[in-house]
């Protein structure tokens, strides 16, 4: 094992399931290699209208884990640029992170 690295609550359990889906994802798939596929047209209208819905929702007190996943997707969809496009998936694997941190604390039935 390797020694924590993270202080942000959640972090290192998100951290370690990734890894082990990654080692999973290796051992079935092997090293893959794709082309982005980003910066297509509706892109940008998507990812604008995900952002009017997050703060249309956020205004109104109703925006759900989805909105907020969504947006940062569509973004990262809207991207071309690879250093913006890393940018924002790690934006979107933080949102995840928080989304399951919060499924974390819900308390179970």
């Amino acid at each position: 094992m390797y020694p924590t690295l993270f202080s942000t609550a959640g972090v290192k359990a998100f951290a370690e399931a990734i890894d082990a889906e990654r080692q999973a994802q290796l051992a079935k798939f092997g090293d893959q290699k794709h082309p982005d596929g980003t910066g297509r047209e509706p892109g940008k209208a998507i990812a604008a209208g995900a952002r009017l819905v997050c703060q249309v929702k956020a205004a109104d007190g109703t925006l759900t884990w989805r909105d907020v996943l969504r947006e940062e997707v569509a973004e990262a969809f809207e991207e071309t640029d690879p250093a913006k496009l890393r940018a924002e998936l790690v934006q979107v694997a933080a949102v995840c992170a928080a989304w399951i941190w919060d499924i974390d604390q819900r308390p179970t039935a």
